[in-house]
């Protein structure tokens, strides 16, 4: 579990020789405790207390690849229950259920419709990571369908054979992909366990309740195997919901070393719209995988966008680089507007102003990452940074005219932002949707 800054000052040595680099012990146990420093930088630590610290430095969820180059996807490593207090570093991986007897028609249709599933998003590709394959025929079939998913969709793979057999001649076709290995069945997990510790492979298994989970991850982990996914069972979402809650927990807030695994839920409910509903959940608390049946791009567009907001950094909203863009094939007549760098009021104007089908230019002040009135309210969105923001960008240069178009939740500001930058201030519509038809009738 992972100390405090008071904590780590009581083992350091406390000689305040700032040959760290910081002038007190205390400093450099705060900046240690943040991790934001290594342990090394202090000379004099003892070594049973180097050890304790990096024990306490390791996340207390283990991190768990599964993929290979650009097909890695990377779950667990997290360090926090609550994203405030940190943040969450790998967003939950969404995935889909195929099955082997699936006939060639299905099966291509479904591939084609996952390959199809990714998106531009404020500026950012959001895609699903993983396909699961079930086995429900002989292994034949399962080969034949993992060669046809290798050969039509990059993405993650994870595999669900039903024989020990079928898992060896499968990790002979993939095993360099790094597939992660699901075990569905109790009484081949230790044979499981024993060819991905050979190979080094990730494996998913089903527990009935914590205990279970911590028992057999104690005693794999003695036996050197450690990159495990532990499957919550398919109860009521109340109750999947706290067991990924307690497993987190356990593990950041207790310490307990044993449930410090990356989670993993699999949605099979017929009702597309629960499903959904369900995974929501799962994303939020705290699935490091989910698996799907649905595959429609009217339900996983809503998912992959929760999931993007809530596994950003909270310290570090989303924003665009300040600058001068030009939407369509704006001249030295066309209107000016402005706003903050903030990626989702950014691509929220812009998108307007593409609509209104109206060459323009939009600037974008260095806001930190804040929406207007927020920025404004914070005082990073001034009449004095956006004057000085006309100036470093050259404005005159780029336009004949001197009329500005501001947001109209801060029209407050028109008056004193006139007089610091002896520009005409127009105040626009206070919603983004107004723009298109203000441009129109400017």
């Amino acid at each position: 579990m992972a100390l405090s800054g008071l904590e780590i000052y009581k083992l350091l040595p406390k000689t305040n020789c700032k040959k760290c680099g910081f002038q007190t012990c205390l400093a450099f146990a705060m900046q240690l405790a943040k991790k934001a420093v290594p342990i090394d930088k202090c000379p004099f630590v003892a070594p049973d207390v180097r050890v304790i610290l990096e024990q306490a430095s390791q996340p207390a969820i283990r991190l768990v690849e599964i993929g290979s180059g650009d097909n890695k996807v990377s779950v667990g490593n997290e360090t926090v229950v609550f994203r405030h207090e940190e943040k969450f570093h790998h967003p939950s991986a969404i995935g889909f259920l195929l099955e082997d007897d699936a006939s060639d028609a299905e099966l291509n249709r479904a591939l084609d419709e996952i390959s199809k599933l990714q998106f531009e998003r404020v500026g950012q590709n959001i895609k699903v990571d993983l396909i699961a394959l079930r086995q429900k025929s002989g292994k034949d079939m399962f080969l034949a369908a993992l060669s046809k998913i290798k050969k039509v969709v990059k993405l993650g793979i994870v595999l669900m054979p039903a024989s020990l057999d079928t898992l060896k001649a499968a990790l002979e076709f993939c095993g360099e992909e790094r597939p992660l290995v699901y075990c569905s069945d109790a009484a081949l997990l230790d044979s499981f366990a024993g060819v991905c510790k050979e190979r080094r492979l990730p494996l998913a298994f089903r527990k009935p309740d914590m205990n279970g989970f911590s028992e057999q991850t104690k005693r794999f982990t003695q036996q050197g195997f450690s990159d495990i996914v532990l499957d919550i069972a398919q109860n009521s979402t109340s109750e999947r919901l706290w067991q990924l809650t307690q497993a987190r927990r356990s593990a950041v807030k207790k310490g307990e070393r044993s449930l410090g695994f990356p989670t993993m839920a699999i949605v099979e409910t017929g009702d597309e719209y629960q499903a959904m509903v369900q995974a929501a959940a799962y994303v939020t608390k705290y699935a490091s995988i989910i698996i799907l049946r649905s595959r429609k791009p009217e339900y996983i567009l809503p998912l992959l966008t929760l999931r993007q907001n809530i596994f950003t950094d909270p310290q570090k909203p989303l924003q665009v680089e300040p600058n001068v863009y030009t939407v369509g094939t704006a001249g030295e007549k066309s209107p000016v507007l402005i706003t903050t760098n903030f990626s989702l009021t950014y691509y929220t104007v812009l998108g307007e102003i593409e609509a209104s089908r109206i060459p323009a230019y939009l600037i974008c002040v260095d806001t930190e990452g804040m929406s207007v009135l927020t920025a404004w309210a914070a005082e990073k969105f001034t009449p004095e940074r956006i004057a000085d923001t006309l100036i470093r960008f050259e404005l005159g240069r780029i336009v004949k005219h001197k009329n500005l178009i501001i947001p109209g939740y801060v029209a407050m500001m028109s008056g004193d932002l006139e007089e610091k930058s002896g520009w005409k201030i127009f105040v626009g519509p206070r919603e983004a949707a107004g723009i298109s038809s203000y441009l129109k009738n400017l």
